[in-house]
């Protein structure tokens, strides 16, 4: 590929074309680079931006008819934001906001640092065949959908289960506990559950950034008499300090995205204060109830308060540290 050439700046062109000029002398240098790009440029219109119009639908009072689908929608009763106001009215909000936030937050409390910790244990395991092995079953409950999931977590836990067993075993209760009939455990067995399930596929971009690290710096470490555990806290945990930033700042912007699948399979009637969230009430409201435009508002105001809490974190981490999402 041919190295980008300086355009030469020219008294007689215009200053403002001048910018157009070496953006049209990129593209054309590049062509073959911008063309790769087009089917996840098409891909992402179609599939990311085109649905945003359907955002309308939280702003008229859609009822689903026997017509075209954009005819029904465009030519619904404009309410504007009457079902926004009856969302923040009504007495669903502060629970549904409470399960909402109270669930991410401790499952972020569990499932953000033990990839780190997995990523770095995994890279000080010398023995090639057993550090293959670790990788691979701690990657395989990812792969696992939430139903299977779901149903080994009830398992478990089950009054006759292997975690109340456990517990009669050492003495710790005599009786079986009803972890799943009781509310006030569920956002913990939701948060263990998440962790269990994704900590080891998140840990592969903590291992991408360790690998990128010079080995020259562990060696010089050794020779000034750090050993493994200062080599971490002052080679490694620097080196993955940027990745840790923007990881952090994308899981902050999903604080209201609590999961759909495992608050639906493991809540029931008993724990229904404690596991409905916005998606399971956007879900049980729009799909069950048939309010769509309601459901619509809920699932715009969820977007719209991650895409703040995006910025505003964003700026936060750029200002204290220099790193940034953008």
């Amino acid at each position: 590929m041919k190295p980008f050439t300086k355009v030469q700046e020219n008294p007689q062109i215009p200053a403002l074309a001048i910018p157009q000029r070496k953006t049209w002398l990129k593209f054309k240098q590049q062509k073959f680079l911008f063309l790769m790009m087009l089917p996840a440029i098409i891909w992402a219109l179609i599939f990311a931006y085109t649905p945003m119009v359907g955002l309308y639908m939280s702003f008229v009072n859609y009822q689903p008819t026997l017509g075209a689908f954009w005819q029904t929608l465009f030519h619904s009763e404009f309410v504007g934001f009457k079902w926004f106001d009856y969302f923040f009215s009504n007495g669903d909000f502060l629970i549904i906001m409470r399960n909402t936030l109270a669930s991410t937050l401790i499952t972020l409390l569990f499932s953000f640092p033990m990839p780190i910790l997995i990523a770095i244990a995994i890279n000080e395991i010398k023995n090639v065949s057993f550090k293959k092995t670790v990788q691979t079953a701690s990657y395989l409950p990812y792969f696992i959908s939430w139903v299977i999931a779901a149903n080994i977590i009830v398992t478990l836990l089950s009054s006759d289960g292997a975690i109340n067993g456990l517990l009669k075993f050492l003495h710790i209760t005599d009786e079986s506990i009803l972890f799943l009939q009781n509310g006030k455990y569920f956002w913990w067995i939701v948060a263990l559950g998440n962790t269990w399930k994704d900590m080891g596929y998140s840990s592969i971009m903590y291992l991408a950034a360790i690998s990128s690290i010079n080995p020259e710096l562990y060696e010089a470490a050794k020779v000034d008499g750090a050993n493994r555990f200062k080599q971490i806290r002052y080679i490694t945990l620097p080196h993955l300090k940027p990745t840790i930033v923007i990881l952090l700042i994308l899981a902050l912007g999903g604080i209201l995205n609590a999961g759909f699948d495992q608050h639906f399979l493991l809540g029931n009637d008993l724990t229904m204060d404690y596991s409905d969230v916005l998606s399971t009430y956007s879900f049980r409201y729009g799909i069950q109830n048939g309010m769509f435009s309601y459901a619509s508002a809920v699932g715009m105001f969820s977007s719209v308060v991650a895409f703040i809490i995006v910025v505003i974190v964003n700026f936060i981490a750029k200002r204290v540290n220099g790193h940034s999402l953008f």
